[in-house]
């Protein structure tokens, strides 16, 4: 049995997070949520759980977008999980190259967009 690519979504709106998250569980993919990114390093800290992609909104409570890229980045067990960036910040060119994300989606997102990106940036299960 081929196993479906895991999703992670961070992100701190409920209404997209849960929509996301039943999107992709529609499309095939096994999708969790995390509500900031010091959730979504918790999550993380067990490897059997670990996603095969990041979906990465960047302005949250708590830990932001930019905070946890930069821990995610410094962590050797972490830092090859690709991340596409999803976010209503328009001037994001500078921010968002320096974060190193396979991709950067704008909000309102594009959902056959978001699927493309995700076929594209799963990287298959160590």
């Amino acid at each position: 049995m081929v196993s479906r690519p895991r999703v992670l979504i961070i992100e701190d709106d409920e209404d997209i997070r849960e929509s996301l998250v039943d999107v992709l569980h529609d499309h095939g993919y096994a999708p969790t949520s995390a509500v900031h990114g010091l959730d979504a390093l918790r999550k993380l800290s067990d490897p059997a759980a670990r996603p095969n992609l990041i979906l990465l909104d960047l302005m949250m409570p708590v830990m932001d977008g930019r905070a946890f890229r930069e821990k995610q980045l410094s962590d050797p067990a972490l830092a090859s999980i690709p991340v596409v960036i999803i976010s209503a910040f328009r001037d994001q060119d500078r921010m968002v190259s320096s974060l190193k994300p396979a991709a950067f989606l704008p909000k309102p997102i594009d959902l056959p967009t978001l699927l493309r990106m995700i076929e594209d940036y799963s990287v298959p299960s160590q």
